[in-house]
Formats: C-alpha cells, sequence, structure tokens
C-alpha cells in the first residue's frame, strides 16, 4: 500500500504564507505525477497545481504567481508554497500521487488524509 502523510496547513491571515508538504511512502517502485486539490466548503473538489516526475509544472489560473509547486524525488515528497493567501484560498487541501507499485505496473493515484488551509480576511 502507499501513505500520503501532509502536513503544514493551518491559520493565516490574507497576505500571509504557508507551505504545505505531502510524503509518500509504501510499496513504491516510482512516481509520476504529483499535485495538490483542494476542496472549499459547499464546492467540488478542484485542481491547484500538478508537477510531473521530470518537473513539469501546471497551475489553476486562480493561483498562478502566487503559489509554487515543487517536488523532491529522492524522498518521495512534494510541497506547495503559497503566498499571497486570500480568504478565498480557504479550503481543505488534499495531495494526490500517481504512484506506480512495482516495475511495468498500472499507475494508480492514491490521495492524502487533506489538510485545513484557513485565510482570514
Amino acid at each position: 500500500q502507499v501513505q500520503l502523510v501532509e502536513s503544514g496547513g493551518g491559520l493565516v491571515q490574507a497576505g500571509g504564507s504557508l507551505r504545505l508538504s505531502c510524503a509518500a511512502s509504501g510499496s513504491i517502485f516510482t512516481i509520476n505525477a504529483m499535485g495538490w486539490y483542494r476542496q472549499a466548503p459547499g464546492k467540488q473538489r478542484e485542481l491547484v497545481a500538478t508537477i510531473t516526475r521530470g518537473t513539469t509544472t501546471t497551475y489553476a489560473d486562480s493561483v498562478k504567481g502566487r503559489f509554487t509547486i515543487s517536488r523532491d524525488n529522492a524522498k518521495n515528497t512534494v510541497y506547495l508554497q503559497m503566498n499571497s493567501l486570500k480568504p478565498e484560498d480557504t479550503g481543505v487541501y488534499y495531495c494526490n500521487t500517481r504512484a506506480i507499485k512495482y516495475a511495468l505496473g498500472p499507475p494508480v493515484d492514491y490521495w492524502g488524509q487533506g489538510t485545513q488551509v484557513t485565510v482570514s480576511s
């Protein structure tokens, strides 16, 4: 099995910064894409940012220029640096990884338990 452990959420004032981390462990052969999603109360889960193993990144338009995703392949860890936070960034942030458990195996999506980010105005 693959486990994802997230950390770094919390309460911050508008304009502040937070850094989220997500470490993957367990039966892992390799990890392809990693990413962050978020879900605000009453809304659907949405993509925030993704990063491939080759470090190609994509961002939601709403976070471009404010958030930066990065990864450490040696540690199977993905980070999300969030700057200039806004109240609308509030939500539960979920880590996602697309992992392959054995050579020539299929990629499978795994999710973290979520970490709360609250931005006060």
